[in-house]
Parts: structure tokens; sequence; C-alpha cells
């Protein structure tokens, strides 16, 4: 299916290669998840995996099979650092999603793609096309 099958108008958006990305999700508020997981699918991309906490999206980060991540900056009020590190570490691509805008990312991850909260599906399309470089 292609972009312009979802709306009836053709659109020129970048659309993710013919098998879909994978993402891991990384997001403690249940509701932002579902927000996320929501736009993602509607601009071609798969969920691979979905976690709300450090220790399990760590373990993700380390052993899961996905094509990029994106991660909430504060999860249940602890920093998501050592997620961005184990997919550092694997050289996987990642954005941070926070409230708190760049400022808030740690100095070892400076640069890496944000998008802001509150987004809409344009910033997180940007935010993307920015992180895989469509």
């Amino acid at each position: 299916m292609t972009a312009s099958d979802h709306t009836g108008q053709h659109d020129q958006r970048p659309r993710p290669a013919a098998s879909p990305r994978r993402v891991l999700l990384v997001e403690d508020e249940m509701m932002i998840r579902l927000l996320l997981e929501d736009m993602l699918e509607d601009l071609g991309y798969s969920i691979a995996a979905t976690a709300g906490h450090v220790e399990e999206g760590t373990k993700l980060a380390r052993e899961a099979e996905f094509d990029f991540a994106i991660l909430d900056m504060n999860l249940n009020g602890r920093s998501v650092l050592p997620v961005a590190d184990a997919l550092a570490e694997r050289g996987l691509p990642f954005l941070f999603a926070s409230g708190y805008g760049e400022e808030s990312i740690p100095d070892g991850h400076r640069g890496r793609p944000t998008l802001q909260k509150p987004f809409k599906q344009e910033s997180l399309e940007q935010a993307l096309e920015k992180l895989l470089g469509h």
C-alpha cells in the first residue's frame, strides 16, 4: 500500500523501504506509547517491541531485533541513559522524545535527533527523516 492509497491523494513523503523498518519504542506513558505506535504505523513502520521501564528497555536494546529506537528521556522518574548507551554500543540509531528540549539530552548523546513533546505526526516524520537519512 502506498501513501496515496491511504488518503486518496498522492503525496511526496519519503516512505520506508519495501520491508517496514522495525521500531523499539521506549515510553512509560501508555497514551503516548499508543499514539506513537499509531503514528509510526501510519508512516509505514512496524513496532518490533515496546518498553515502559529502564530495565525492560535496556534488555530489549541489547537483545531485540529492530532497526531504530525512540526513547522517552524520563521513564517513571529515571533517566533513559542506560537504554541509550546500550543502543550506542550496538551502533543502532535512535532519537529521544522529551518535553524538556534538547538541553535535557546527556552530554554523551548530544546532537542526536530529538522529538519535542508534545508533537504531531509531521514532527515525528521530520525527526525520523533526520535520524534515518530519508
